[in-house]
């Protein structure tokens, strides 16, 4: 009997990712016990047999729903089913003021998840999102007019992280599991409308794909590659600019920094001037998750000498010109 298509998808999507993975690899599999996750699980429990990878099941108690202590149990106990050589639960504390509840609970659950990687000595650890939630990643960026890095949607990967279902259906994802008779768990925050994320997944997609045609998922999801490859390019730019214009003569007191070259960013594009900016707040000590495009704008505005005075960036930092520098301290 052939294979179902949406299992073979799944599987094909693991095997792909994880080609450069030898024997022995020892893998975190994130698990919510949602469809999208426990069959990403299955397709590396699957795929990894052959190549005797270790397989580690990890779930994530955030504690903010009833009964999430009951459902971590039955998430490992489902893992520990699929074939998992270990199974581990954590408790994530989700505690970010100025962040919103999701993003609290990601920068939380992101936060374990590395530790559990560190513990385990990982060489993966694999995140369920699909295509679908790439779309919709992309369009929430494009509504909040954040910029080509938002638009960029999220990474394939990034340090010890993966996302090998970016290119699968949430569909086959769902029929997967059903197909292999394992019982997902429909997570009620999923269709309550007061996230934002939820009411582009119930609302706004749909009506996309009733007024413009099918498809829309998978388009926004080929935009988010193509920008990605732009923004990784210009990334490198500003890493290397950066490293050039940074000056080496230390700190102006706790959290400070040496300085950026004026004379050298002018002669830089503005995609790349802005980049090197936010590169120097976050190294300055500016908080990377809340410093946003005002605060990088304000940035630019200073050196090219639209602004006067200084400007305040979150963290309790202050950027100020010393001459011909960029420099910062705290506030």
């Amino acid at each position: 009997m052939s294979l179902h298509p949406s299992i073979a998808a799944v599987r094909r999507a693991v095997r792909t990712d994880f080609a450069d993975l030898g024997p022995g690899a020892r893998i975190v599999v994130a698990c919510s016990g949602g469809a999208d996750s426990l069959a990403l699980l299955s397709a590396v429990v699957f795929t990894g047999r052959d190549a005797a990878w270790h397989v580690i099941g990890a779930t994530v108690d955030h504690g903010l729903q009833d009964g999430s202590a009951e459902h971590a149990d039955r998430v490992v106990a489902q893992m520990a089913a699929l074939g998992v050589d270990e199974t581990v639960t954590a408790r994530a504390s989700v505690d970010a003021p100025g962040l919103g509840p999701e993003a609290a609970a990601r920068q939380a659950r992101y936060a374990v998840l590395e530790q559990l990687a560190e513990s385990f000595v990982a060489d993966a650890v694999a995140l369920g999102h699909t295509r679908d939630d790439q779309a919709e990643t992309v369009l929430l960026g494009l509504a909040r007019g954040s910029g080509g890095r938002s638009l960029a949607g999220m990474r394939r990967r990034y340090d010890v992280f993966r996302r090998p279902l970016l290119d699968v259906a949430r569909d086959d994802t769902i029929t997967a599991c059903q197909v292999e008779g394992i019982q997902a768990w429909d997570d009620p925050h999923n269709a309550d409308p007061a996230y934002t994320r939820v009411r582009v997944r119930t609302r706004v997609l749909p009506v996309l794909e009733r007024e413009l045609g099918p498809g829309i998922a998978e388009s926004l999801a080929r935009t988010a590659d193509l920008l990605r490859a732009d923004t990784e390019a210009l990334d490198r730019q500003a890493d290397a600019a950066y490293d050039a214009l940074s000056a080496p003569d230390g700190l102006d007191g706790v959290g400070g920094s040496g300085g950026l070259s004026l004379a050298g960013l002018t002669e830089l594009d503005e995609a790349v001037v802005t980049r090197v900016l936010r590169i120097a707040a976050v190294a300055a000590g500016a908080i990377d998750g809340e410093l946003f495009a005002v605060h990088v704008r304000a940035l630019a505005d200073l050196v090219a000498g639209r602004l006067r005075g200084d400007v305040q960036l979150p963290g309790h930092l202050t950027a100020y010109l010393d001459a011909a520098s960029l420099r910062f301290r705290p506030t």
